[in-house]
């Protein structure tokens, strides 16, 4: 069964979060109203609405990476991934985990980075050279 992943979550502006996911992120922008904004986050559906975000901690233990906790996220092909990486560079984004492989030669390698979208909501965006080895077993 294939389907639509959808995420509600809390941002403080919504100019300055389209900006954000619609300019920099180039995610498509869906409807709105006055207090949210949908967008297309690479097939998937996240809804921005007005309010304060969730509190985040770095607690989530991942290899030698204490990473953000709550965290959104996604994945992506590794040549659309190191395309997204070049923009976020170019775009002088500020990373809470640069961008880098982990479990190198294991199994489910991947590149990730983590960075924070202008409310302080972690995104981690993952990249593989095959998809299969997404759900892959250590």
């Amino acid at each position: 069964m294939q389907s639509i992943f959808h995420l509600a979550m809390h941002v403080r502006d919504l100019q300055v979060s389209r900006d954000f996911y619609g300019g920099l992120l180039g995610c498509k922008e869906g409807r709105s109203t006055e207090t949210w904004v949908d967008f297309d986050f690479f097939g998937h559906q996240l809804s921005l609405h007005l309010g304060e975000p969730f509190a985040v901690s770095n607690t989530g233990k991942v290899g030698e990476h204490d990473v953000p906790m709550p965290h959104l996220g996604v994945i992506l092909e590794m040549s659309d991934w190191v395309a997204l990486k070049e923009r976020l560079i170019e775009g002088q984004v500020q990373f809470v985990l640069r961008p880098h492989i982990r479990f190198l030669g294991e199994p489910g390698e991947q590149a990730t980075m983590f960075f924070l979208d202008p409310a302080g909501n972690p995104i981690e965006i993952k990249g593989f050279t095959d998809l299969q080895g997404v759900y892959a077993q250590f």
